[in-house]
């Protein structure tokens, strides 16, 4: 059985706005919340996860997330609101 893919974007705490993937989300935010996700999340600090998309696969999912990652600000925040899971 393959596993789902997700793309997310979570806020930390100083503002900033990390975007990554995932096959298991809860575990995940459990992961950031406990300093362990990310080196970039565990120095600014998760504060809350924004919102979180499904990818079709890994391959998938590391596309989105490439280019989430080039947009402002703004743009990643819109980009997730017009793509609902």
């Amino acid at each position: 059985m393959e596993k789902s893919w997700f793309v997310y974007i979570l806020e930390c705490y100083d503002d900033s706005l990390y975007t990554g993937i995932t096959n298991n989300l809860e575990k995940r935010m459990i992961a950031h919340k406990n300093g362990t996700g990310s080196k970039y999340v565990r120095s600014k600090r998760f504060k809350q996860i924004l919102h979180a998309i499904s990818a079709s696969d890994k391959s998938n999912a590391v596309k989105i997330e490439y280019r989430i990652k080039k947009l402002e600000r703004n743009d990643k925040i819109t980009f997730f609101m017009k793509h609902p899971d």
